[in-house]
């Protein structure tokens, strides 16, 4: 691992009238995976947008390899190497599988390069290929998440984002989805990841931020939060 891939300093932002986030500062390095996890309506995900250029941040910044990219919006922030796979998965319903990963390619010109990462996503999740003509509103709820970040590796991200992979998975799918994000940050992609699955979040990524009511509270090595009392009770429920 090198420096910081994503630095967040002192960043506040509405979501709707409601200051969801509120002086948040973080830092991703190049390589690791990193979870932010709390409980719902704690600011994770509008946090997550904010980086992803849906949500203007109100003050602080946001720097990615070192550009500011503070209210950069969406669009141009993929084509700098960031990917955001949203909660909820938000396929295109009526798409097949293979046009909700091309659509992830859209601003790749170079139809090889497109098919070739097509081909990648279907080697990290051979159900896919299988599944390749068929409409995604058609598929199992774990096909869909699949079929989610597989369309977030389309633009071929250096940060990968991730929002609520658990939501709606069975625990046994929920552990074959997290063994994935392991799979790809080997092959060099970091990640931030958020989580209402706390152990399981923790025990594949190498660092931890919890937030609560939109404020950083703790953070530190993913084991030492797992292993903190505070966070056991809190989250776990042990």
């Amino acid at each position: 691992m090198s420096g910081p891939i994503l630095q967040i300093s002192d960043v506040s932002c509405y979501y709707g009238a409601m200051r969801a986030v509120n002086g948040v500062s973080l830092e991703v390095l190049k390589g690791e995976i990193v979870a932010i996890i709390g409980a719902n309506g704690s600011g994770k995900s509008t946090l997550m947008k904010s980086v992803a250029g849906l949500i203007r941040p109100e003050s602080g910044r946001i720097k990615f390899e070192g550009e500011d990219i503070s209210g950069v919006p969406a669009h141009r922030i993929i084509y700098k190497g960031i990917s955001y796979v949203p909660e909820g998965r938000r396929l295109f319903a009526n798409l097949s599988v293979r046009e909700n990963l091309e659509l992830g390619a859209f601003g790749e010109r170079d139809r090889r390069l497109v098919n070739e990462r097509i081909a990648s996503v279907f080697e990290l999740f051979p159900i896919l290929k299988e599944r390749e003509r068929q409409l995604a509103r058609t598929m199992s709820g774990g096909e869909q998440q699949m079929c989610a970040i597989g369309r977030g590796l389309m633009s071929a991200p250096k940060l990968l984002m991730l929002d609520e992979l658990s939501l709606g998975l069975m625990p046994s799918l929920v552990e074959k989805v997290l063994e994935s994000v392991v799979e790809i940050n080997k092959k060099g992609v970091t990640v931030l990841l958020v989580e209402q699955m706390v152990q399981e979040a923790l025990e594949i990524a190498s660092r931890g931020y919890v937030i609560q009511v939109g404020r950083i509270v703790r953070d530190g090595a993913a084991d030492e939060l797992l292993n903190s009392d505070e966070v056991r009770k809190a989250y776990m429920g042990m």
